[in-house]
């Protein structure tokens, strides 16, 4: 099987990040529930379908959490050059947590290829 690689013109970008308190309905050691807004932007010269996504979330005390998965929100989107793909989705975890995010794809070729989303961070606001 070939490896995955970047492409030139194909990005995702983080458009808005909200917090949400979820109160008793999360977990004690995750009580922060952070509502994320992302776009895959195909800049590319070659029609992607995206497969799926993973993400890295660090926590304060060091330790990760990896979440892997086909699809994004229940979508393989194909996307032609020029295209975008916009969904929201959300993380729980502890304050001060960051995210790591990419998803992976192949284009009309049958190659393996792969976006990452740079790195944010899930902070508490304070009042």
């Amino acid at each position: 099987m070939s490896s995955s690689r970047e492409v030139p013109g194909l990005s995702a970008r983080l458009d808005k990040l909200c917090y949400h308190h979820g109160g008793c309905s999360l977990p004690a050691d995750k009580p922060h529930a952070f509502v994320y807004f992302v776009t895959v932007h195909n800049g590319s010269d070659h029609t992607i379908t995206l497969l799926g996504r993973k993400w890295v979330i660090e926590q304060p005390d060091g330790s990760r959490m990896v979440i892997e998965g086909d699809k994004i929100v229940g979508e393989t989107p194909r996307l032609s050059p020029g295209e975008e793909f916009s969904y929201n989705s959300y993380h729980v975890s502890a304050d001060n947590a960051v995210a790591l995010g990419s998803f992976h794809g192949v284009n009309e070729l049958g190659q393996r290829v792969h976006v990452m989303l740079p790195a944010f961070a899930m902070r508490v606001p304070r009042d």
